[in-house]
């Protein structure tokens, strides 16, 4: 199981993503989510930001760093 979340600033993981999803859910703001596979073998649904929600499908690998934004890789 997994929980939908904005990755915090301090974080750091790297993985794979296996889904991509969209939806309003307060009726009126665009969110954007993947689902990553972890290095360690578990989940996660990251809320990120629409640009690179466009750049990345599923099958691409994805990196967040402390102090920065989730980037393609």
């Amino acid at each position: 199981m997994f929980t939908s979340r904005k990755a915090g600033r301090n974080e750091s993981w790297e993985g794979v993503v296996t889904d991509k999803s969209r939806g309003m859910l307060d009726g009126s703001n665009m969110y954007h989510f993947l689902e990553v596979r972890l290095s360690d073998g578990q989940s996660t649904k990251v809320r990120i930001d629409g640009r690179l929600w466009k750049s990345i499908a599923v099958g691409d690998r994805i990196v967040k760093r402390p102090g920065a934004d989730p980037v393609k890789e």
